[in-house]
């Protein structure tokens, strides 16, 4: 279905073009949901894709990737051990002040989500729309399914990574949650897991994948393009978490590139989330296995 609809952009972009011309463009797809390489969007050029490209990473995980290794390389000059430092993943932005934390907690959720209404209006505006990365309910029960698997997959994998970076002293301890103990906290941190996929994997995944396929990169140098970006804005966990990340962004490129959907990587990514900082808010110090803040 996404191969079909690729071809449908391809025969909106070449105007009255053949039908010949138009079965060509659709037959260079290699896999739905990246777009035919070389293939520009109507109405875009080389450079204004590339610009295009740039903004949306500046505005996004791009800035993120900077921050965390500025915050990484401050760790490791510190001159304490990382892991006896910490980072904290969702903490109380008002403490004491219960009813103004859930105000800005929810702000910051709605916020973060902005880069996805860019990406969003920015893919309409080429003739594309979301579906071209197969967010879409045209598959919900193999979606799911997907995702559940990849879940219990990745999580498990990622557990044990982080546990022994963490013991050979590569990476920080990561304080998945800590938020005050309201009736509010369970929610919010369901919304952050959810936010961090759909953020994540929209953009960096399914928007990142496909425009750099339009500007003729190969399929190799786009999923190990995505995969080093996807791990940049983890570095400030340390070095286990931006190579774990990584390994998970190569994994999930090759996927995409297969599926031609981003919603399976979403819902694995919120899952493991969820799990991650519901896990942590239940477990920090009731087990000696999981890392503490220093």
């Amino acid at each position: 279905m996404s191969e079909a609809r690729s071809g449908e952009g391809s025969r909106a972009a070449s105007g009255r073009g053949s039908g010949h011309t138009a079965g060509m463009a659709s037959a260079e797809v290699v896999v739905a949901g990246t777009g035919a390489r070389g293939q520009l969007p109507p109405g875009l050029t080389r450079g204004l894709l590339v610009a295009e490209v740039l903004v949306v990473l500046a505005l996004s995980l791009g800035r993120s990737g900077i921050s965390a290794l500025v915050s990484f390389l401050a760790d490791l000059t510190s001159g304490v051990p990382l892991a006896a430092q910490s980072a904290v993943l969702n903490d109380s932005l008002a403490p004491g002040r219960p009813l103004l934390d859930l105000v800005r907690q929810v702000l910051r959720v709605a916020f973060a989500l902005a880069p996805v209404a860019l990406v969003w209006y920015l893919l309409v505006r080429s003739r594309e729309g979301l579906r071209c990365l197969g967010v879409d309910r045209s598959q919900p029960g193999r979606d799911l399914g997907r995702g559940v698997l990849l879940a219990a997959v990745v999580g498990g994998v990622g557990l044990v990574g982080y546990l022994a970076a963490y013991a050979a002293g590569v990476n920080l301890a990561v304080v998945a949650a800590d938020l005050p103990s309201v009736w509010w906290r369970w929610p919010v941190l369901v919304a952050a897991a959810v936010q961090n996929a759909v953020l994540e994997e929209v953009v960096v995944l399914g928007y990142l994948m496909r425009r750099l396929t339009q500007l003729g990169w190969s399929p190799a140098a786009t999923i190990v393009t995505s995969a080093l970006v996807r791990g940049s804005y983890h570095l400030y966990q340390g070095v286990g978490g931006m190579l774990g990340n990584v390994a998970m962004g190569l994994l999930f490129g090759w996927l995409f590139r297969r599926w031609g959907r981003v919603l399976p990587m979403v819902v694995a990514h919120a899952l493991i989330d969820i799990v991650a900082f519901v896990g942590y808010a239940l477990l920090a110090g009731r087990v000696d296995w999981l890392p503490m803040a220093g």
